[in-house]
């Protein structure tokens, strides 16, 4: 097996910002792991195949079971009874449960200011003091002038889609209103001004 393969076998399809994070070895220290709109998991493989405490949940049937079938069949874990057909605004699980909690291209679906809000306090809500939230999501951040506002925090993209956008200013107010820190600074992919993709790394502030 040559090296791509090795990579893909140990990783899957991840998010490379999710990838540098576990490179630089921010998550090491992390033992329970949620994935809030999971999809198909393919951004659960490595934390799968290393041991940790791996949950998710997404609102499509037809996702948490794929996940849960490659989890059972093909790794041999009985960790696809910790994933959960739920919306990422009510998810089943108790306060503080988690080490890291990992939204990767969901948060921008959010239907709305509330909805967009009721989504970050649960994925909040279930974050350990001292835990990481990793954030991928779209943002206006580069192309301001090719989006249009249509109102409670939704866009037309270039692409004419619809999109809840975030800035940065938006998100260094939700970081000190959450009680969070950034552990990353925010960065933002442009991908030939038809969207932007912005990482968002924060850090939730122990209680002592």
């Amino acid at each position: 097996m040559n090296g791509t393969q090795d990579i893909q076998e140990a990783f899957g399809n991840i998010d490379i910002y999710l990838f540098d994070q576990l490179l630089k070895g921010t998550y090491q220290n992390c033992h329970t792991v949620l994935d809030a709109g999971c999809g198909t998991g393919r951004n659960l493989i490595y934390f799968l195949k290393n041991g940790y405490d791996v949950h998710g949940v997404d609102h499509y049937a037809e996702s948490i079971n794929d996940i849960k079938s490659f989890v059972k069949n093909t790794l041999k874990s009985r960790a696809s009874e910790n994933f959960h057909i739920a919306p990422v605004e009510n998810m089943p699980f108790e306060n503080e449960k988690f080490d890291l909690v990992i939204s990767s291209a969901v948060l921008h679906f959010a239907l709305s200011l509330g909805h967009f809000e009721e989504m970050l306090g649960e994925m909040w809500r279930v974050l350990k003091p001292g835990g990481y939230l990793f954030c991928r999501l779209a943002s206006d951040i580069g192309i301001e002038s090719s989006v249009r506002f249509i109102g409670n925090g939704r866009y037309i993209m270039p692409d004419e889609s619809e999109r809840f956008l975030v800035n940065q200013e938006m998100l260094i107010r939700l970081t000190k209103k959450l009680g969070g820190m950034l552990h990353e600074p925010i960065k933002t992919t442009n991908v030939q001004n038809l969207r932007s993709m912005t990482t968002w790394c924060v850090r939730k502030m122990d209680n002592d």
